[in-house]
């Protein structure tokens, strides 16, 4: 029996438009195979033509752009998230990422007949809460998927779903190729393996020493207990929350105990980095910022954010609010960050909100930055040497 989609618009203060559709199937085991072209036609009036030009970043032969596109969406949806029959799945994504979100959208119907996608906003930072009905509906869901140009994992609305029950995967700046390649394209299963095996020579160590040849030297402590190794691309059961592309090993340092130089020579938020950022900690914050235009554009951004919080939380904007190591093998350096982080033998710090790791530093922008090659030593025993890891963890 023919299936059918339902579309809703409505308005918030914003003055913001969601588009969402849900697929009504009548015969739960009925699988899809003729393109959805309503939602194709809601869809494409959103992301608009100029705003999928932007995000095309493929070889020009369209049906191998679809066959990659529909390839990936079913990776996420039956490996990485492992999503059921039955399942409430919300799909959000904005005017950049309206195709993934609808292969995504493609992809989970033929899993689940209680699936909703909405495209929301563009949001302007990451870290910026989503419009309160995406909220509301993201407390109600048992799977949530988030390709948005700008991260919503250090948001409240995440961390209320995730409390509420749902898993959650974010892909912060998703494009078309990312999506198809690179770190989208590892074996996920090998990169849980190599987590695993790294796990064990974070324990009962609580000083981190990261230097590098560009000038790097900070030292910090960690709780040990708190090292997050589930960032795997395996986001099976209820509260776990991942980045795809997935791949990395982190931790929030211990609030107020990082001191030294800090310089960040491989990428910056979505831009690939020609001069490098020099950064001055002081007992957990950074102090002074130094780099060109690229600095003075740091120190605007989060200049803006710290000008909406109350006085005594402004400076709070820059703390180092987590630390972690890029652990997928096939994750490329290519300027947007949600992939240049995970890239193995790579570390990054950000800057910013550190409450979704438990920490107090509630400021609504969190920004990571990456260094190529790093040296770093957990209390006195080595991990990487100039971006090689020096343990078997293979």
């Amino acid at each position: 029996m023919k299936s059918c989609n339902v579309a809703h618009t409505f308005k918030t203060s914003r003055d913001m438009q969601l588009i969402m559709a849900r697929k009504k199937q009548d015969n739960p085991e009925e699988t899809r195979t003729e393109p959805d072209e309503d939602l194709d036609e809601i869809v494409d009036s959103v992301i608009g033509s100029d705003d999928k030009k932007k995000t095309v970043q493929m070889p020009t032969n369209e049906e191998s752009i679809e066959e990659l596109l529909s390839a990936s969406a079913k990776m996420v949806v039956e490996t990485c998230m492992d999503i059921r029959r039955g399942e409430n799945v919300l799909i959000v994504c904005d005017p950049t990422t309206g195709e993934i979100g609808k292969v995504l959208h493609e992809a989970t119907i033929n899993k689940s007949e209680r699936v909703l996608l909405i495209v929301m906003p563009k949001a302007k930072h990451h870290g910026e809460e989503p419009p309160a009905p995406v909220a509301n509906l993201m407390r109600q869901q048992q799977v949530v998927l988030a390709p948005t140009k700008y991260s919503l994992t250090h948001t409240r609305a995440v961390r209320q779903a995730l409390r509420d029950g749902a898993r959650v995967a974010t892909m912060p700046g998703i494009t078309n190729d990312m999506f198809t390649h690179g770190g989208m394209a590892a074996d996920f299963n090998n990169i849980k393996k190599r987590i695993s095996n790294l796990g064990p020579h974070f324990r009962r160590r609580r000083i981190v020493n990261v230097k590098s040849k560009q000038g790097t030297d900070i030292t910090f402590e960690v709780n040990w207990r708190e090292w997050k190794l589930d960032d795997n691309g395996i986001c099976n059961r209820p509260r776990m929350l991942t980045n795809l592309p997935a791949g990395k090993a982190f931790i929030m340092p211990r609030e107020g105990t990082m001191n030294g130089i800090l310089i960040i020579d491989g990428s910056w938020d979505s831009t690939l980095l020609d001069e490098e950022i020099e950064l001055q900690i002081e007992n957990g914050m950074v102090v002074d910022v130094k780099g060109g235009q690229i600095a003075a554009n740091i120190r605007q951004e989060f200049g803006e954010v710290a000008k909406k919080l109350r006085s005594k939380d402004r400076e709070n904007v820059w703390t180092i609010a987590e630390f972690g190591f890029g652990m997928n093998d096939q994750a490329r350096m290519g300027g947007n960050v949600l992939e240049d982080e995970k890239r193995l033998g790579t570390c990054y710090f950000s800057i910013g909100d550190n409450t979704a790791l438990g920490g107090s530093s509630a400021v609504g922008i969190h920004i990571p930055g990456v260094l190529t090659k790093p040296s770093v030593w957990l209390d006195d025993s080595q991990i990487l040497q100039d971006g090689e890891f020096i343990l078997e963890i293979d």
